[in-house]
C-alpha cells in the first residue's frame, strides 16, 4: 500500500511540473489573440469611420455651392440694391424661407456690406438674424474679400453648432453684399447612435467640435498658443474661450483617425480596450483549461494503462473459465436464435398489415373531407348563382327594350356577383386546409346590403316585410368582407326558408346594437321558431330540418364556425313574441382603418 501512495505522489509531482514548463506557452497565445481582435476592431472601425465622413463631408458638399448661385436671384439682389425698401425685404425673407425649406439648410441670411443682416429664412422666429451685426465672424471677412468663405463655429443667437459657407453677392464691379448659409450638424451626432465606441471630430485648432460623449466636447487636444485665443476670443467660435484641455487615457482606449483635407478637421473614433482585452481573455482561459485537461486527460490515460495490464492478467486467468462457459450458451442462444427468427418474422407480418389498415383509414379521411368540401361549396353557391341568372334574364330583356344602362348595372352586378363567388371558393379552399384570414375593419350596413340584395327577388316573391332598426352612421366590426356577406346570406336565406312554410304575414326584423365591447345583430323572423331539437343540433354538419331536398344542414354549422374564427359567436333561440331569433355577436373595429394586412396565417 505504501509503495502504491508513493507510486501516486511521484507521478503527480511530475504532472505538476510539466505543467509549469507548458505555461509560458499562453504567452504568444495571448499575443495572436491580441493581435487577431484588435486588427478586427480595427477593420470595423475603419468601415466606421469612412462611412461617418462619407456622410458628413455629403452634408457638407451639398451646400458649398448654394452661395453663390442664391446670390444670383433678382429677388435677393434687389433687396441688397434697395435696404429701406421693406417690399424688398420682406419678399426677400420670404424668398429665403422657401429656399430653406427646399434645401434643408438650418439658415440661409442675407448681409449688406456693413455687416447688418438684411433678410434671412428665420426671418418670423424669436432668434431671427435680420437686424443682426455678423461682421466679426471671418466668414463675412473673407466673402468682403472676394473669395468663397468656410467656418464652423456656435451660433451667437440660436446657440446650435453650424458650419457656414458665405459668397459675395456682386453688381458688375458693386458689391452688394454676403449671402450665408447655415447647415445644423447637432443631427450628426444623432447618426452614431448608442454604442461603446465613442466619436470626435477636431477642427484646425484641435477643439473637439462634435463628439458622441457630451464631456469631450470643446475640449482642446492640445496646448492652444497665444495667438490662437486671442483668435478664438475675437471669431467666438466655441462657447467658451478657453477649451480646456481633453484628458483620454490612452491605455483604456483603441483609437483611429482621418484628415479631412477640405475642412481642416480630424475625424477620431475610440473603442474601448476592454472590447480586445475581454475576448483575449477568454482566448487564454480557455487555452489555460485546455492545456489542464490535456494533462488530466495525460494522467487518465496513464492510469488507465496500468489498469488495462492488470486487466489483462485478469482477462487470461479467467479466459478458460469463459470458454467452457460460452460452448455451455452456445447451445443456449442457437435455440434462442431460433425462436427469435420466428418472432420477427411475425412482427413483419403484423406491421405489413397495420401499414395496410393505416393506408385504408388515410383513404376514408380523405373520402370524407372531399365530399365535405364539395357539399359546403355547392351551398354556398347556389345564393350567387341564382342572383346572376336572374340578372342574366333581367339583362336579355332590358337590351331587347334597348335599355343600355339598366343592362350595363345588371352585367356589373353580374361581375360583382361572380367576384365574390370566387371570393367564397377561395375562401372555403383556406378552410378545408385548415386556414384562415386575419380580421379586418369591415362596415356592417353595407355588408348587410348587399346580403339584402342577394336574397331581395326572393323575399318580393314570397312577400315578405322587411323591418330595418339600424343607426345611419356605419357601424364597424373586425370581420372579412367575403366572411361577413357569406354570414349574413347564410341567415337570411335560412330565415326565407323558414318563412316559406308559414301563411302571410311574413316579416323579418333586422336590428343592431352596440356597446364598448360587442357588436350585436338581431335577426328575427315570425316563421315557425326553432324547435328543441334544431336548438340541440343547429351548429352539427347536415343537420337539418327541411323537408326539401335543397336543404345540405350546413349554413349555420357554416356561420357558427367563421363567427368563431373572428372572435365572435352565434346566438341562437326563440323570440317570445314567436318565431326564431339569431344574435351575431360581433368584436367592435376601427371606421375606415384596417387593423391588420391581408394576408393568411395558419390556424
Amino acid at each position: 500500500m505504501y509503495a502504491t501512495l508513493n507510486h501516486y505522489l511521484t507521478r503527480w509531482r511530475s504532472l505538476a511540473i510539466l505543467a509549469l514548463l507548458l505555461a509560458p506557452l499562453l504567452w504568444p497565445l495571448h499575443h495572436f489573440a491580441e493581435r487577431y481582435y484588435s486588427e478586427q476592431i480595427a477593420g470595423q472601425n475603419q468601415q466606421t469611420l469612412d462611412l461617418y465622413v462619407a456622410n458628413l463631408l455629403g452634408t457638407l458638399r451639398r451646400y458649398e455651392d448654394l452661395p453663390p448661385i442664391l446670390g444670383e436671384l433678382p429677388t435677393l439682389r434687389a433687396a441688397l440694391q434697395s435696404p429701406t425698401d421693406r417690399a424688398l425685404q420682406s419678399a426677400a425673407n420670404l424668398e429665403l424661407a422657401r429656399i430653406r425649406g427646399r434645401t434643408g439648410a438650418d439658415v440661409i441670411y442675407l448681409m449688406s456690406p456693413d455687416g447688418l443682416t438684411r433678410a434671412a429664412s428665420n426671418w418670423d422666429q424669436e432668434d431671427s438674424f435680420v437686424g443682426r451685426n455678423f461682421s466679426f465672424r471671418p466668414y463675412y471677412k473673407e466673402a468682403m474679400q472676394g473669395r468663397p468663405a468656410r467656418f464652423f463655429g456656435l451660433g451667437t443667437t440660436s446657440k446650435r453648432r453650424g458650419y457656414f459657407f458665405a459668397s459675395e453677392v456682386r453688381d458688375g464691379t458693386r458689391l452688394l453684399g454676403v449671402l450665408v448659409v447655415k447647415v445644423d450638424l447637432e443631427h450628426m451626432e444623432q447618426l452614431w447612435g448608442n454604442t461603446p465606441d465613442q466619436l470626435l471630430v477636431m477642427d484646425g485648432n484641435g477643439v473637439v467640435i462634435l463628439s458622441s460623449n457630451n464631456a469631450w466636447r470643446f475640449h482642446s487636444s492640445r496646448e492652444l498658443s497665444p495667438a490662437k485665443q486671442r483668435e478664438i476670443a475675437e471669431n467666438i467660435p466655441y462657447p467658451i474661450l478657453q477649451p480646456k484641455p481633453l484628458k483620454i487615457d490612452q491605455r483604456r482606449w483603441l483609437s483611429q483617425s482621418r484628415e479631412l483635407p477640405e475642412t481642416g478637421w480630424t475625424v477620431s473614433i475610440y473603442t474601448p480596450r476592454v472590447q480586445v482585452d475581454n475576448p483575449v481573455r477568454s482566448v487564454v482561459i480557455i487555452g489555460a483549461a485546455t492545456l489542464v485537461a490535456m494533462l488530466l486527460l495525460l494522467s487518465l490515460l496513464t492510469i488507465s494503462r496500468r489498469h488495462y495490464l492488470e486487466r489483462i492478467a485478469l482477462e487470461a486467468q479467467a479466459k478458460h473459465e469463459l470458454e467452457i462457459r460460452v460452448l455451455e450458451r452456445t447451445r443456449e442462444l442457437e435455440d434462442a436464435n431460433a425462436r427469435l427468427q420466428q418472432e420477427v418474422s411475425n412482427r413483419e407480418q403484423a406491421q405489413r398489415e397495420l401499414m395496410h389498415a393505416q393506408d385504408e383509414v388515410v383513404q376514408a379521411g380523405k373520402l370524407t373531407a372531399l365530399g365535405t368540401m364539395s357539399a359546403s361549396i355547392s351551398h354556398e353557391l347556389n345564393q350567387p348563382l341564382a342572383a346572376i341568372r336572374s340578372y342574366a334574364d333581367n339583362a336579355r330583356v332590358l337590351l331587347d327594350h334597348e335599355r343600355l344602362d339598366d343592362a350595363r348595372g345588371n352585367l356589373v352586378q353580374i361581375s360583382e356577383l361572380t367576384g365574390r363567388m370566387a371570393s367564397i371558393i377561395g375562401h372555403l379552399k383556406a378552410y378545408a386546409r385548415g386556414a384562415r384570414r386575419a380580421p379586418e375593419n369591415v362596415a356592417l350596413q353595407p355588408a348587410l346590403n348587399d346580403s339584402l340584395a342577394l336574397v331581395a327577388s326572393r323575399r318580393q316573391a314570397m312577400q315578405v316585410e322587411l323591418l330595418r332598426d339600424l343607426p345611419d352612421a356605419d357601424i364597424w366590426v373586425q370581420a372579412g368582407e367575403t366572411r361577413l356577406r357569406q354570414i349574413l346570406a347564410n341567415l337570411l336565406a335560412n330565415a326565407l326558408d323558414a318563412l316559406s312554410e308559414k301563411a302571410p304575414p311574413r316579416r323579418i326584423w333586422l336590428i343592431a346594437s352596440q356597446t364598448p365591447e360587442r357588436v350585436i345583430l338581431s335577426l328575427r323572423d315570425n316563421g315557425p321558431g326553432f324547435s328543441d331539437e334544431a336548438l340541440a343540433h343547429a351548429r352539427e354538419p347536415f343537420f337539418t330540418t327541411k323537408t326539401s331536398a335543397k336543404g345540405l344542414g350546413l349554413g349555420l354549422a357554416i356561420c357558427d364556425t367563421l363567427l368563431r374564427a373572428l372572435g365572435g359567436h352565434l346566438e341562437l333561440g326563440n323570440h317570445p313574441e314567436g318565431g326564431a331569433l339569431v344574435q351575431l355577436h360581433l368584436l367592435p373595429g376601427l371606421p375606415g382603418v384596417t387593423s391588420t394586412p391581408q394576408e393568411e396565417t395558419r390556424a
